[in-house]
């Protein structure tokens, strides 16, 4: 049975909504769970479930939060959730690590802790976004290197194709550099000198595709530097809280006074829209370059968020992306 790790500690909703939701995954994927955090705690939350669904605990004495540096936070906390969770990866003892925590701190201790496949400079965050109804694309890098050089954009397009292919299953995902324009011409150095780069690729590469392209289902792969991609997915993300607030308040319109609140917001598109741009539907974003499957979760993660990030990380493992990226040998 596969087991994965999770980050029972980590998040605005911890442990309790982390829990629900890792109990959730367990009873729907069939998997083993490791929930990481303080043990008296978890045995309240979850002691019901021990023995019935193979969900364990690995004891964690100390929490990284939000504000605390990531490398200091991970010197100072040997025995925090995040340490401990990657390190069960390591040991070969769960199969992947799912947090909702300090994202500064599970990347470093991915990075430093599990170590970089053997090829890759920069390992990446790979997220889904769902801006085209049934079109799912992978947005690389979404926050993991906010300063890039151009052989790291077409080193993110690379890995970015390999989880396309296997997670979105897409055979020959296309491939967008995300710039201020379509012309070869357009964008900043970085930009420029990356699209020289990855037109000499095998890559299934379509040029340049701007931000209005993202919902038009343009591209599969959607290439940017780390701090660009991050604005871009929370821009996405606070849209989509948006159209759920207003489908929400479509409903309650609809319900108190049998209007067509409901119909309305299904005849313009908005509640298939709402929900693809819901982070909760994929739950986070993988790490990418790593020796391990590490899924990074939105801090705000509540158990349909977990349920699905936990699926994620089955699907991610059992697809074998480490070794798939180790094979490529393109580094």
């Amino acid at each position: 049975m596969m087991k994965i790790a999770v980050d029972a500690a980590g998040g605005e909703y911890a442990p309790h909504e982390i829990v629900k939701g890792a109990i959730k995954a367990a009873q729907e994927y069939k998997v083993d769970i490791i929930l990481v955090g303080k043990k008296t705690v978890l045995h309240v939350l979850a002691g019901r479930y021990l023995n019935k669904l193979g969900i364990s605990i690995a004891p964690a004495s100390q929490t990284i939060g939000f504000h605390e540096h990531p490398m200091e936070a991970l010197r100072s906390k040997p025995k925090s959730s995040i340490a401990i969770g990657i390190n069960l990866v390591k040991e070969g003892r769960a199969q992947a690590f799912v947090s909702a925590g300090n994202t500064g701190a599970v990347l470093c201790a991915a990075l430093f802790n599990l170590g970089r496949i053997a090829g890759v400079e920069r390992p990446a965050l790979a997220s889904i976004v769902k801006l085209v109804p049934l079109s799912p694309a992978l947005l690389i890098d979404a926050g993991a290197n906010a300063d890039c050089r151009p052989s790291h954009l077409a080193e993110f397009a690379q890995l970015g194709n390999i989880y396309a292919q296997r997670i979105l299953g897409i055979e020959s995902p296309r491939i967008g550099l995300l710039s201020n324009g379509k012309e070869e011409t357009k964008g900043n150095r970085l930009t420029q000198e990356s699209h020289h780069l990855l037109k000499k690729t095998s890559l299934n590469f379509i040029g340049n595709i701007e931000g209005h392209d993202m919902v038009d289902g343009t591209a599969d792969v959607i290439v940017t530097d780390g701090f660009t991609g991050n604005i871009v997915l929370k821009t996405v993300e606070g849209l989509g809280d948006s159209l759920i607030n207003l489908r929400q308040v479509g409903h309650a319109v609809s319900s108190a006074y049998h209007l067509r609140g409901r119909a309305l917001l299904a005849d313009v598109g908005l509640g298939s829209l709402a929900q693809g741009m819901d982070y909760r539907e994929y739950g986070g974003a993988c790490l990418l370059g790593v020796k391990g499957n590490i899924i990074v979760s939105h801090g705000r993660s509540q158990a349909k968020a977990i349920k699905n990030a936990i699926g994620l990380a089955k699907r991610t493992a059992e697809q074998n992306i480490c070794q798939l990226i180790a094979e490529a040998g393109y580094g």
